[in-house]
């Protein structure tokens, strides 16, 4: 491994000259695909990176990195990760597992002085794949403008009501990964943002990477921005020690990704068998298994393993999926809140295989029209703000008002409901999940519905379908 890292950067920089000439007709499409989509979402500045049988073919930036100074974005641009930062704090954690600090299967009560007694059960694999029960944080519980010590994070963490009993069931939380950070630190007596400079940014070779500073001059630095009734907006602030957590709070550049996908196409940093479990679906009580590992989702897509993941914080929305059957990796990077980031990538794909359409999805035979039914009911629900909270007990933390009001929006203008089509159904863990098309008068929308075996709702998402 050590011989392999000696050899990354030469790697990177022999990738990343490749990139520099002309390939034809591919970048070309890619080019293409990414000012259509930029000019539809009204997106200020967008980096893409797109690696093919492990040869860069585009390492990109498009538009403005800043608008009020009129910076372009490049490939050294620097954008905030969001939550694509998890597939590090898993790395930092798995290093302390191979020092020997740390045991996946411990309780974090081990590390966390003060966690409530009802925490015994959960354990550091429990926090790294989402099955803890701690639930996500959100504005409504924590003040994002306030500047918090890890200790009044740990605390905050231990004072919020447990979803479910360990290992029960899967639910997204950053909060998780917060503690995760705390964690690295109280067994490494080290921030979990220099163990990752010290034992995987530096040996990758990813230059850039770092954890976000208000304070620090940061060269090539984007700004995020939001957009409110169709104006662009600068991003909202948020407290800077919120802005140095482990769920998700790195800024990262192309070459960093470049480094980052060779690193992990060498398996380099941790053990072949670490990697093994990092990218382990995990298995919840029932014996079931759920389509995420550590940091990363990993599952099965048209035909092939793909590993993913995305991330959202602060006026940016990032995403990174790895097709392994085509051995095709795509990242894209945004700086405005709410970009469909994700058919960014969907559309850069296809240009590879076309069946990574995933957005042009064709109906299938629907067994079920109890379910339509029921969707129906909630999106006429959702128009009207009349949801009700007892219905989704399963879903993220914040869905009640944030998510459930900007839905509201969204079907306001899309007028009368003329019919759904059933584009998936399939198990996750415990839960029956569908993807639907709903076909309005003024448009159509991409609409996945999550039933747990109790029949109450675990997913609810809605975004807008758009041509190609």
């Amino acid at each position: 491994m050590i011989r392999t890292l000696r050899r990354l950067p030469l790697l990177i920089a022999m990738l990343l000259q490749s990139c520099a000439t002309p390939g034809g007709a591919e970048p070309d499409r890619i080019d293409a695909v990414v000012r259509a989509e930029m000019d539809r979402q009204k997106v200020p500045g967008v980096a893409v990176l797109v690696v093919k049988n492990g040869h860069v073919v585009k390492a990109a930036g498009y538009g403005l990195s800043n608008v009020e100074h009129q910076v372009p974005a490049r490939p050294e641009t620097l954008f905030q990760s969001g939550s694509l930062g998890k597939q590090f704090t898993a790395v930092a954690v798995m290093l302390q597992v191979g020092d020997g600090r740390l045991a996946l299967d411990d309780s974090v009560t081990k590390y966390l002085a003060g966690a409530p007694a009802s925490w015994q059960p959960i354990t550091v694999r429990h926090l790294l794949t989402h099955t803890s029960g701690i639930p996500d944080y959100d504005d409504d519980t924590l003040d994002l403008k306030r500047d918090y010590s890890e200790d009044e994070l740990a605390r905050f963490a231990f004072g919020l009501k447990l979803e479910f009993p360990a290992g029960l069931r899967w639910n997204y939380s950053n909060t998780g990964y917060v503690l995760l950070g705390i964690i690295v630190r109280k067994v490494s007596s080290r921030f979990y943002g220099d163990v990752l400079r010290e034992r995987v940014f530096g040996p990758l070779g990813m230059k850039s990477a770092r954890v976000i500073s208000e304070a620090d001059i940061v060269p090539h630095r984007a700004a995020g921005y939001r957009l409110v009734k169709g104006e662009l907006k600068n991003q909202d602030w948020v407290s800077p020690s919120l802005n140095t957590t482990a769920d998700g709070s790195l800024y990262l550049a192309l070459p960093d990704l470049v480094a980052w996908d060779a690193g992990l196409r060498a398996k380099s940093v941790l053990e072949a068998a670490q990697w093994a479990q990092v990218f382990e679906p995990v298995r919840i009580n029932s014996g079931k298994t759920y389509p995420y590992g550590f940091g990363w989702f990993v599952d099965d897509f048209s035909g092939q393993k793909r590993q993913h993941h995305s991330g959202q914080w602060q006026g940016f929305e990032t995403y990174l999926s790895r097709y392994l059957g085509d051995d095709l990796t795509v990242a894209v990077m945004c700086n405005l809140a709410g970009a469909q980031v994700e058919r960014f990538v969907d559309r850069i794909a296809a240009l590879y295989n076309p069946t990574l359409a995933a957005t042009q999805a064709a109906p299938i035979p629907d067994g079920e029209p109890q379910n339509a039914a029921r969707l129906r009911t909630l999106l006429s629900q959702a128009a009207a703000g009349r949801l009700r909270p007892e219905e989704f007990p399963y879903v993220r933390a914040g869905f009640f008002p944030n998510t459930a009001s900007r839905y509201r929006e969204l079907l306001r203008d899309l007028g009368p409901l003329s019919r759904t089509e059933l584009l998936e159904k399939r198990e996750l863990g415990e839960d029956w999940v569908y993807g639907y098309r709903a076909v309005f008068a003024g448009g159509s929308l991409l609409v996945r519905l999550g039933l747990a075996p109790d029949g109450k709702v675990s997913q609810f998402s809605l975004r807008e379908q758009q041509g190609p």
